[in-house]
């Protein structure tokens, strides 16, 4: 793909000359912004669309593991919050389903990062956040770059660059609950070679008590390493770079929460039937580089594999019998005292005994694991020309992607035996076992045309997907489907400067979201057309971004999921038609340095106003749905969000306050399924940070999250009411070279 843009770029650069554009002077800076995807802060941005950077030196204020509480500073982010740490983060954008962020666009370094993008695109695995240097977001017009997923937007995450000198940096810090984090790197150059090493460790014994004892932590590792080199030539400089990065996970976690009875005794307790539950994952990632810059323009080539295994070991429920008994953990959870109920209550706490071996209330532990694999190659060139008295700056890009992934979901049955679990030696059954398999072309053109304060954006997006499913389990090798979508993506947007430092957009574009390889003709895309309108400022000590926006989706889809408290052990991610739905709001954001003598005082406000209405009235089988009537909302979008951060800071020291208000969420739109007319708790999370340079000695930093220990029901989802993180403490010492 390399060889077929560059003799065109080339050639037409020759043909048409002109000056070297600001983004491609400086090889080195122009190679590290190709792999963001909105550049550096600093200036009025006039990009269409809502767009947040959050970078290093703000990363670094908290220094948080969990990227939910990272994008607590990006406006119209609805997250529905699991387990506490962000491991298996669900996030969404403008209201979409923010199940395990399956229809948000994942990125590291402009790769797509989640195991498998098309196939199953649910995000299990996500990258350590210790390691990341900046966080991207971009929702609206600008979307269409970065499919497949454009009816939300995309986040890429941007991992440590390799150094122009020798720089390394070593970070240790405890913490309450048996928090432990080491973070080093070391980086070098040796003439035009650079090279750059990375690792991150970080373990917790966990925040909530398992009864009769038991760790509820997790223990992760991630290593990372860059090797690059630097061509310079008279009119094309080269940049290849190889990365390669390892990580695992080991994770005592479970689907399985509690009634709102004993959430409101002890959010923090654990049941008895969750102590076998686990989760084991390895990932790991090999990626090529190469960046080619000449006169007017530069392309930027990634080839990448990503390989990603886990088996996570959970209580799935309890053994069915007859339907007269057949009862989902969350119906229990809901409804305790109901008589059988009850009954299946005190299994799931050990109070009981299970009463035989295979009876109604013998436990079922299902063991889920998956292989995936992701890899492709993709290019994206950069041209910036004149043209009948207009500037034109074309992007363009081309990207072949395969990914698959391999389910072999089993279950053994076990009994509650004196507050244990005890294997009862039936024979462990087979539950899913099936491949689903993507090739895809995506290819997008977008050309900003500049004419004195008037930038005006068109763009395209196309999709052209192979899909292939087979379930194969014994007896149903003739279960197969092949299917194929092609599909192209318009978008427009417009951005007028009022000033150097003000500015007003708008845009609109169409949005996707693709089924899986196993849905039927009957089950469509996600579609969406989207619109928004809004003003940017940036000055010296200020900055303010503010937008209206409006999803009007032709069809909403979701999909039954463990995760989402779904009975869909037979049909396991079978999705589901939503029809028309309109999602519209406001999303604020502003940022204002005070100075006074020696003291910096930093001021930021983040809002966000959300609202969602079905449009139409059906019935649905899916757990969040039911019957549905028009004027519904969704599940899992709260009205309003509100983060507000102020900081102090002199010469060798700064401490930062954070405070964030989530409004409550319905967990289910319509009636008849269980949780309608249920809501979690609205919230308030105060988190504080300091630091203190000990000038060649390094620096100290400690920081409280959740300092007032409020707790509340963030979801009842998977299974029983769920915590926000509970109070912890943290103290670190950080030095660099």
């Amino acid at each position: 793909m390399q060889g077929r843009f560059t003799p065109l770029a080339l050639a037409l650069c020759t043909a048409l000359g002109g000056t070297l554009p600001s983004w491609a002077d400086e090889s080195d800076s122009a190679y590290d912004e190709r792999l963001q995807i909105l550049g550096q802060r600093d200036q009025l941005r006039t990009e269409a669309g809502s767009t947040t950077l959050i970078d290093e030196v703000e990363l670094e204020k908290f220094s948080y593991d969990d990227i939910e509480r990272i994008l607590a500073k990006v406006p119209g982010v609805n997250i529905r919050s699991e387990d506490g740490f962000g491991l298996r983060p669900n996030i969404g954008f403008r209201g979409v389903t923010p199940e395990r962020s399956k229809k948000v666009t994942l990125m590291e370094d402009g790769v797509l990062i989640a195991p498998a993008p098309y196939s199953a695109s649910a995000a299990y695995y996500f990258p350590m956040m210790s390691k990341i240097t900046s966080v991207e977001v971009v929702k609206g017009p600008g979307a269409i770059k970065y499919g497949p997923y454009t009816v939300a937007g995309a986040m890429n995450l941007t991992t440590r660059a390799v150094p122009d000198d020798l720089a390394a940096m070593v970070d240790l810090a405890g913490g309450s609950d048996g928090y432990l984090k080491a973070h080093g790197y070391w980086g070098d150059r040796f003439g035009d070679l650079g090279i750059l090493l990375e690792g991150v460790h970080v373990e917790s014994d966990g925040f909530k008590s398992l009864d009769g004892g038991g760790d509820t932590g997790f223990d992760k590792n991630e290593v990372m390493a860059k090797l690059r080199y630097d061509i310079q030539g008279e009119r094309l400089n080269q940049v290849l770079e190889l990365k390669l990065v390892y990580a695992d996970e080991v994770s005592d976690e479970t689907y399985l929460g509690l009634t709102d009875a004993d959430f409101r005794q002890d959010p923090l307790r654990r049941y008895r039937a969750s102590a076998l539950d686990r989760m084991e994952w390895e990932h790991s990632q090999v990626q090529f580089n190469h960046f080619l810059a000449g006169p007017d323009f530069d392309l930027t080539t990634r080839v990448y594999r990503n390989d990603f295994s886990r088996a996570w070991a959970k209580l799935n429920g309890f053994q069915s019998v007859s339907p007269q008994t057949d009862r989902d953990l969350s119906e229990i959870l809901q409804n305790p005292e109901e008589s059988l109920n009850s009954l299946y209550y005190d299994v799931l706490t050990g109070a009981q005994d299970s009463s035989s071996p295979l009876g109604f209330d013998t436990l079922i532990i299902g063991t889920n694991d998956r292989d995936y694999y992701a890899q492709g190659i993709q290019s994206d060139l950069r041209w910036a020309f004149p043209l009948w008295g207009l500037n034109h700056n074309l992007q363009a890009g081309v990207r072949y992607h395969e990914d698959e992934i391999q389910r072999n979901h089993t279950e053994d049955p076990f009994l509650m035996q004196q507050g244990n679990l005890v294997a009862e030696g039936g024979e462990t059954i087979t539950a899913t076992l099936n491949t689903e398999q993507t090739e895809a072309w995506s290819l997008y053109l977008q050309d900003t045309l500049s004419w004195d304060k008037l930038e005006l954006t068109l763009g395209v997006r196309g999709e052209f997907l192979d899909m292939h499913y087979q379930n194969r389990q014994p007896g149903a090798a003739g279960d197969y489907l092949s299917k194929t979508t092609r599909i192209w993506l318009p978008g427009a947007s417009l951005f007028y400067r009022l000033s150097d430092q003000w500015g007003v957009f708008a845009g609109v574009h169409q949005g996707f979201v693709p089924t899986s390889p196993q849905q039927p003709p009957i089950i469509d895309s996600e579609t969406s057309v989207n619109y928004e309108l809004g003003t940017r400022y940036r000055g010296d000590r200020s900055s303010l971004e503010a937008v209206l926006f409006l999803n009007d989706f032709d069809n909403l889809k979701e999909s039954c999921t463990f995760s989402a408290s779904a009975s869909c052990a037979d049909n396991i991610d079978q999705e589901y038609n939503g029809g028309e739905v309109e999602v519209y709001g406001l999303e604020l954001s502003a940022e204002h340095r005070f100075r006074v003598g020696e003291l910096d005082l930093p001021l930021s406000l983040v809002y966000s106003y959300t609202d969602s209405e079905f449009q139409t009235d059906f019935d649905s089988d899916f757990t969040m749905w039911g019957q549905v009537q028009a004027g519904d909302p969704l599940p899992y979008l709260p009205e309003h969000q509100l983060t507000l951060g102020a900081g102090l800071a002199g010469q060798s020291w700064s401490t930062d306050l954070l405070a964030r208000y989530v409004s409550e969420m319905w967990e289910a739109s319509g009636e008849g399924v269980t949780l309608s007319g249920v809501e979690t708790d609205d919230y308030w999370t105060l988190d504080l940070a300091a630091r203190y340079d000990l000038g060649g000695y390094g620096e100290v930093y400690g920081k409280v999250t959740n300092l007032l220990d409020e707790e509340a029901i963030v979801s009842r989802r998977p299974y029983g009411a769920r915590p926000n993180r509970s109070q912890q403490w943290v103290l670190g010492y950080r030095f660099r070279y």
